[in-house]
This record gives C-alpha cells, structure tokens and sequence, in this order.
C-alpha cells in the first residue's frame, strides 16, 4: 500500500515524455552571497614532491580536502542542498548543460535552496597527492607502487551512460542532447577513486560540511550515490534528507538500518535500466534496500521514471533535455517530506 501510493504522489506530477514543459525566460539571477572554501584535507610531509629542479622534492603539502562552492538566494532561502558529483566528473555536472540550458544548481537556486557544489577528493579543485607517482619516477618507489588512475573513454562512456548500447548506437527515444557531446566529453576527468584511503576522504568531508551548514538534502549521483548513506552512518548531524540518483550502490539490505532511521531518503532511477547488465542488478539491490529500511520503519522511496510515463531519461539525467521537469519532482519531493531542521 505505501508503494502504491508514493507512485500515486509521484504521478501526479509527472511530465510528457515528449517535451519539457514550456518555461518563461526566468530574467535576472539575485543572489545574497556566493563564495568557495575547503573541507577537511590533512597534511603530507615527502620527500617525493617533485622531479624538476626547480621546485623542491622535500615539503609539505595538504592532500584529502573537498572543494565546495556554494550560492545562497536573496529572501528567506529553502532547504539547502549539497550536490554531488559522479565517477570521472566534477562539480560541472550540475552547472550549464552541455547545449547551454540551464543546470540545477542554478534552477535549484532560483527556486530559493541554497546549494553547494562540491569537487570529491583528489578530484577536480580538490588537490591530488602526486608523491607516489614521483617516488616511482625518482626511483624510490617500484613501478607496481604506482596509484591507479583510470578516465572513462567515450566509446566506453556511452553504454555506461545508457545513451546507447554501443558506441554511437541511440537508445530510441534518448533524451541526452547527443548533438553537444563534445561538450560532454570535455568534462570527463582522471579518477583516482581506487587510489584514495579508506574512508574515502569525500564522505568524513560530506559529514563536515553537513554540519557546517544543517539541515541539508545530500544529493549525489552515480559513483556517489552510496556516499550519503556512508555520511549517515558516521553521524546524522546537519543531514535533513537524501536524494540518490541512479547509485552506483545502494547499502546492502542486510545493512544495519538504525542509522536511516526517520530520514527522508529517495531513490532515483531513469530509463533502460533493465537493458543494461551494468545497471539491472544496481537497481535490484537498491530496491531491495528500500524495502528493508521501510520494514525497520525508515521513509526511503523509490521510484524510476518510466513507472511514471517519463520516458527516455539516461544516466545523465540532470543533462538530458528534459532536465528541469526532473528537477521538479526532486524540488516537489523535497518540499513534501524534508525539512530544514536536521534529524
């Protein structure tokens, strides 16, 4: 009965699948205040900073901090809202789209949330450790010392992504503006997620600024998804709900579920998921989740677009050209079940 009518609630403001509805020109953006600053990071003292003479090997750096950047609207502002990004991205995810549409962090700002756009660690404008590359270069490390790095080819990308099951093959009816791919492909990044320690320093630094600010909706996407769950699990502080969209992983259903306990938490999936092998068992296994957390008395919702005749969206749904309609459902979601005050 509860799914029945989260899905009700939910279709009732679903969109055509065939067009975003008509918006006017949404004038001048006013904003109280914006600015940037770091959370967490710790210091490295090397030997191995460096292979070039002219700047010294031995030193101190500061490696594990997160970039954010953060808006605050004029008047009183809404619930606020972290984003966070995916595998091989960076916080431009959710900036200008690649045809030059509006992203959410503007959208979710003129619609009164305050938002913090964050780069993970070791990503982006947040600072990498390159000591161990050097070591390896100077000859102090073995070349099997050297950290992973891994960036994600088009070709590769592109099932990934659900634009098509094989490179330049369309899904039909996919919705991602593929005639600006090129812009797309220009925000792909090296990742060194399989080089970080553990934690992976983004989540204590999620935690941080979770408090920072209270009250906040953790938003994440893809490679982050189960990163606002791993938040919640350290401390509940300053987390007023969770948004995932198309996690990588969702927690395990034999997962201690105390932690999700009373918070608001969805799940969100687009469409083709069932075709891909990739992308089939995540879903199950987030299903699976929602259900366990729901029967030990949590309030986490699933839902996939095309359950409620939204059709076409990938992976990369807050890009797609119906991107706006989708940040409506999140922005109706939110209004409906969190609040500013922190659980």
């Amino acid at each position: 009965m509860r799914a029945i009518l989260i899905v009700a609630s939910l279709c009732s403001i679903a969109v055509s699948a065939s067009a975003q509805t008509p918006r006017p020109d949404p004038g001048p953006l006013t904003i109280a205040r914006q600015g940037s600053f770091f959370i967490g990071g710790r210091d490295v003292k090397s030997e191995t900073l460096s292979t070039l003479p002219a700047y010294a090997a031995s030193g101190t750096i500061t490696v594990d901090q997160m970039y954010v950047r953060y808006q605050v609207p004029s008047g009183a502002p809404g619930v606020p809202i972290i984003l966070i990004h995916g595998c091989c991205l960076t916080g431009k995810t959710w900036e200008t789209t690649p045809d030059g549409r509006m992203g959410w962090d503007e959208y979710f700002l003129r619609r009164g949330h305050p938002t913090y756009v964050i780069d993970q660690a070791w990503r982006g404008r947040s600072a990498a450790d390159p000591s161990a590359i050097n070591a390896v270069r100077s000859g102090k490390a073995a070349v099997d010392q050297l950290p992973t790095v891994f960036s994600a080819g088009r070709e590769g990308a592109w099932a990934i992504f659900r634009f098509g099951k094989e490179y330049p093959q369309l899904m039909p009816g996919m919705r991602f503006p593929v005639a600006a791919q090129a812009e797309f492909w220009k925000q792909l990044v090296p990742d060194s997620l399989n080089s970080l320690p553990t934690p992976n320093p983004t989540v204590p630094a999620l935690s941080e600024l979770a408090q920072k600010i209270g009250g906040t909706v953790l938003m994440s996407h893809s490679q982050s998804g189960i990163y606002p769950f791993q938040t919640a699990v350290l401390s509940r502080k300053g987390i007023a709900g969770i948004v995932s969209i198309e996690p990588g992983a969702c927690p395990a259903p034999t997962d201690d579920m105390p932690p999700y306990a009373g918070l608001p938490m969805l799940v969100l999936f687009g469409d083709y998921v069932d075709e891909f092998p990739r992308w089939a068992p995540r879903l199950k296994n987030c299903r699976a989740f929602v259900a366990a957390a729901n029967a030990a008395g949590g309030k986490a919702e699933l839902l996939v677009l095309p359950d409620i005749g939204i059709k076409g969206n990938t992976h990369m749904l807050m890009q797609d050209d119906n991107n706006l309609d989708i940040a409506d459902i999140l922005l109706d979601w939110i209004g409906k079940h969190v609040t500013a005050s922190a659980q």
